[in-house]
């Protein structure tokens, strides 16, 4: 009988388990959550003038910081990183950057990212999924 219960602990420890490692999902929607990280991959770019900088098969790992209305955005392939900036909801579960214009913004959802961020004659691109 000990060796049944043993062996029904452990079965429910294992099912426990998977089932959290389940409910993971690269789903998360960036707008509804407390804390976010995600990766997004694709075609990204940076120009400063001086130097250019692109690839079809780049990533941006995304993260919201403590503020709840800023997030962060880490380039890879040498690309410097985009910190701070603040994003208002628009729709279910789009955040678009504040202060958005035809000619600059960030728009970013559970399954795209969308960037072309100019500031003091430095230009980033991301076109993402995840």
């Amino acid at each position: 009988m000990k060796k049944a219960i043993r062996i029904l602990g452990i079965f429910m420890l294992v099912f426990v388990a998977a089932l959290s490692f389940a409910s993971c999902s690269d789903d998360d929607d960036p707008v509804n959550n407390d804390f976010f990280a995600g990766t997004y991959k694709g075609s990204i770019s940076y120009n400063d003038g001086s130097t250019n900088n692109s690839t079809d098969n780049g990533s941006v790992f995304v993260t919201k910081i403590a503020s709840g209305t800023k997030y962060n955005f880490a380039f890879s392939n040498g690309i410097p990183d985009l910190n701070g900036v603040e994003f208002q909801q628009q729709g279910d579960h789009t955040l678009v950057m504040v202060g958005s214009t035809a000619t600059s913004y960030i728009r970013i959802d559970n399954n795209e990212l969308k960037i072309l961020y100019i500031k003091d004659g430095k230009t980033w691109t991301a076109n993402c999924t995840r």
